[in-house]
């Protein structure tokens, strides 16, 4: 569901006059899922006046630089700087629960001047997904985990990071996985978070200790993809803020800490026909439907070729090791959580697919979209899944790409997902996150230091 059901820009208005709202911050989810936009006066925002941004705001990488000596980019975003237009979506109105003064936030769509979407943006993408599925007669139905850390304060990146103080005056130093009271240690903290969650509508459901020091993980309630990715980009700025007013971090990234395990977004994903509202996972007998097979094919075949996506950055592949309650390959297993795509013990309806692949880091609509397009290939393509792996995966062999230029390398090469997802947002993404890498080599790590200073 989305945040504001059926809200209209009529609905939209009254209710900022309703919370009496003076200023509005115009959200765009850029490539890397960052927050970029302006802030308007309350009288300013008009359905009539629209907003402008360049749309090359769409092409960063996460240090904010552009790809320079990229044909391919070149191509995809004009060179001349224009303009992108922007629409607010109704139905993603919320308040900012942090601000001052009360002040709303509201998540805009990209238009090009001639009116179609920018179909490099992520929310853009996304739909063109969902299009595809609902051609079909398809409804996708999603259910995102997803993991964090709390840290304490760090102001110096060169120093590694250490989990945060708790009411006992005390930090973890063990492991506490699924201890209420190493949750309970941070009560302030997610009393807030439930809190600014409830006046956002973003409808998170459990909250658990995960396996790593400071580590936990929020569970949001099953739904459609776009209002869930919704909920997660908003969850996330949400999460930092309430952190940090209690100082400490809050943090996405997939590896934050060496030692620990790393942070995963795990996306529990079914589909039900539009018209009877059943799940094309089960058959009339109960029974998984050859539509199920198929998708958990498609998720085995496709999703090495879009790990640049669900793992986009350098530090995502430090998750991506053998025992380290992450997956390292496509195998499957029912109730089997050393695999990539696990199936929960269900009910017919319930029946899903749980893919483990994806890391913290990701961008949610981007997430969401890939995920859904590898299964929705395996559905269209008729796609054979391996036997079910019964024992531990983590034995078995591996099977995904083991750092960004690789995976970048699969990215561009696999003409089926460039098809589904647009050959344009494929073009800018690879250039962007090509460029990331490059930016990465020219930072000496500590462990070179350490050991190849004096040694060789």
């Amino acid at each position: 569901m989305a945040i504001r059901e059926n809200f209209t820009y009529t609905d939209m208005d009254l209710w900022l006059n309703e919370k009496r709202v003076t200023e509005i911050e115009c959200l765009v989810p850029d490539l890397t899922g960052v927050a970029r936009g302006k802030i308007l006066p309350r009288a300013k925002f008009t359905q009539e006046r629209g907003m402008r941004i360049p749309e090359a705001v769409l092409g960063m990488t996460v240090t904010g630089n552009y790809p320079t000596e990229d044909a391919a980019y070149d191509r995809a975003i004009s060179t001349t700087d224009r303009d992108m237009i922007l629409k607010a979506d109704p139905t993603t109105i919320t308040m900012v629960p942090w601000a001052t003064d009360p002040t709303a936030q509201v998540i805009h769509d990209c238009y090009f001047a001639d009116g179609r979407l920018v179909d490099f943006a992520p929310r853009s993408v996304l739909r063109r997904v969902l299009k595809l599925y609902a051609d079909k007669g398809w409804k996708p139905v999603v259910a995102p985990e997803l993991e964090f850390y709390l840290t304490a304060k760090n102001s110096d990146p060169d120093l590694p990071l250490k989990p945060p103080i708790g009411r006992s005056g005390r930090a973890e130093t063990s492991r506490q996985v699924y201890s209420i009271d190493a949750v309970n240690e941070f009560d302030p903290l997610f009393e807030d978070i439930y809190d600014y969650c409830d006046m956002m509508n973003l409808d998170v459901d459990t909250l658990i200790h995960e396996i790593g020091a400071g580590q936990m993980e929020i569970n949001f309630l099953h739904g459609e993809p776009l209002g869930l990715a919704d909920k997660v980009f908003f969850f996330k700025r949400t999460l930092r803020e309430a952190a940090l007013k209690h100082d400490m971090y809050a943090t996405f990234m997939a590896k934050p800490m060496a030692g620990e395990p790393g942070s995963a977004m795990h996306v529990h994903q079914s589909v039900v026909d539009i018209k009877s509202g059943k799940n094309i996972f089960s058959a009339e007998d109960g029974s998984a439907s050859p539509l199920f097979k198929y998708y958990i094919g498609g998720l085995q075949r496709y999703m090495p070729s879009a790990m640049a996506v669900v793992a986009p950055y350098v530090n995502s592949y430090r998750r991506i090791v053998r025992h380290t309650a992450a997956p390292i390959n496509v195998q499957w297993g029912v109730d089997n959580r050393t695999v990539g795509f696990r199936v929960p013990e269900s009910g017919v309806q319930d029946r899903r697919v749980e893919n483990r692949i994806i890391g913290a880091d990701a961008n949610p609509y981007l997430a969401l979209a890939v995920t859904l397009a590898c299964g929705y290939l395996g559905m269209i393509d008729q796609v054979e899944p391996s036997p079910m792996t019964t024992d531990s995966a983590y034995d078995l062999k591996v099977e995904l790409p083991q750092g960004l230029p690789e995976a970048l390398q699969k990215l561009r090469a696999e003409d089926k997902l460039r098809n589904v997802l647009g050959e344009r947002f494929i073009d800018v993404y690879a250039a962007i996150k090509d460029l990331e890498h490059q930016e990465f080599m020219t930072v000496i790590s500590p462990w070179e230091r350490e050991h190849l200073l004096l040694h060789v």
